[in-house]
């Protein structure tokens, strides 16, 4: 797994890399969002409002609040709305309530038109009300509001005959009078008694009198998440998904990009870093088949994560940097001879660095007694799945050229035991760096012809030398 800081510079190589993919990733994304919204269709919420008058305590409210929402209130609503296609238990689901402060109760209903959602909400809100009227025992009846007034103005008009005719009871001279007295006094308390449970029974009533505020609104825009929404947010979605999976990615990377590491892969030491000009294509896979023209249709066949670094300014500082490799092979080597240039299969940018070093070599034609020569050198590509190396001829040793942060240590150590086995001593490793494009040379500045031409390739599997 890799180490390296998750920068906004990494993000903005993945956007100027991947852009094409991402933005196919994001339309992708919209488009589910949009199927998402024709599976479930727009949901539409009307709310009512119903006033509970008296005194009602938080608890008492939530009571109210279930029972607005149960299934006896519920499926007294679904009767009267007369829609066999949705179940209580469905319509339940779609039924909601809240307590809200002045005693008041918010029902809610949501439905697929902003007609059907209307309905419900009020008949839910009238069934309630009706359900809780009958708990409590209350009645809409004016005429037994009017017999209630007058029962309780007869009570009245006999407790005061009661005490009435106890003042005029023989006051406690005879047996009579006083089992008089007595009788009178139980038939008081049995009408205080009587009071009580009939303002009890008013209180009750009063709890029951619920009221339905106004109808419901007919709601005029969706209620979230509304088919915009769900748009917006599968492709957001997607777009998270397809950069995170592109860190991920980088992060369980497990191909080398430091010398050292690349050194330590291969048992040889690194003669240097050469520059090579990158181009878009420098980086492309050459696969053929429709899977691979998609991944070059969308960009997805360059690596994102290779930074493009500022080259020395002009070609003959590109071109030092070749020379001197040629020179630090040329001093580990006892006497000139010849090399194989070992590139991985597919590696364009370090096969473009082989055959400039090739060339490089190529062109120090008459060596004196001090420099003895460059080695001659001869590029040949080897996959890095199968590596097969040619064999020990008139080359008597390889130099592995290869750009960082494109091989495992595994398919390093692959081509050094290939290598072995073609009974090639891998004398050196060169590391290929792309490089933004030189500047071009003035018109009156004559070219560089110490730079032949580029060395010819051999075969990728090791064919005849």
């Amino acid at each position: 797994m890799s180490d390296d800081t998750i920068r906004l510079v990494t993000l903005g190589r993945i956007f100027r890399g991947r852009w094409r993919l991402l933005a196919v990733l994001t339309v992708v994304g919209a488009l589910a969002g949009y199927g998402t919204s024709v599976v479930f269709p727009p949901r539409y919420t009307a709310s009512v409002s119903v006033l509970l008058p008296g005194q009602w305590e938080e608890r008492e409210l939530l009571t109210q609040v279930d029972i607005a929402t149960s299934s006896s209130v519920v499926d007294l609503a679904a009767a009267k709305l007369g829609r066999p296609d949705v179940s209580g238990e469905e319509l339940r689901e779609r039924v909601t309530a809240q307590a809200a402060d002045g005693n008041i109760i918010t029902i809610s209903g949501t439905a697929d038109t902003p007609a059907r959602a209307q309905r419900l909400a009020d008949q839910v809100a009238q069934q309630f009300v009706g359900f809780a009227r009958r708990i409590a025992g209350g009645s809409t009846d004016p005429d037994a509001a009017t017999g209630t007034d007058a029962l309780r103005q007869k009570v009245v008009e006999t407790d005061r005959r009661i005490t009435d005719l106890a003042a005029a009871a023989d006051p406690g001279r005879t047996v009579e009078g006083a089992q008089a007295r007595t009788s009178l006094e139980k038939l008081r308390t049995s009408l205080e008694e009587a009071m009580t449970k009939l303002a009890e029974a008013d209180r009750a009533s009063d709890k029951a009198g619920m009221v339905v505020m106004d109808a419901a609104a007919r709601p005029t825009g969706a209620a979230p998440p509304t088919r915009g929404q769900l748009i917006a947010a599968g492709a957001l979605l997607f777009f998270l998904l397809a950069v995170v999976g592109h860190l991920v990615a980088a992060r369980m990377n497990r191909r080398l990009r430091t010398e050292a590491d690349i050194a330590a892969a291969l048992g040889s030491a690194v003669l240097g870093t050469v520059d090579v000009p990158g181009e878009p294509r420098a980086h492309r896979s050459e696969k053929r088949g429709p899977w691979a023209r998609i991944r070059r249709l969308l960009g997805a066949d360059t690596p994102w994560n290779v930074p493009i670094q500022q080259g020395p300014g002009d070609e003959a500082g590109m071109l030092i940097r070749y020379r001197r490799v040629c020179v630090r092979l040329r001093d580990r080597l006892p006497a000139p001879r010849r090399l194989l240039v070992v590139v991985p299969d597919g590696d364009e940018i370090a096969r473009r660095a082989a055959g400039q070093l090739a060339a490089e070599a190529g062109s120090d034609l008459s060596p004196s007694s001090s420099s003895r020569g460059f080695p001659l050198l001869r590029v040949v590509e080897v996959s890095v799945d199968r590596p097969i190396v040619p064999d020990r001829d008139t080359e008597s040793g390889a130099l592995v050229v290869l750009s960082a942060g494109s091989w495992t240590a595994e398919e390093l150590a692959g081509l050094a035991e290939a290598c072995a086995d073609g009974g090639h001593e891998v004398v050196g490793t060169v590391v290929a760096d792309p490089v933004g494009a030189r500047p071009t040379r003035p018109a009156d500045d004559p070219p560089d012809t110490g730079a032949p031409a580029l060395a010819v390739r051999g075969h990728a599997a090791g064919g005849a030398l």
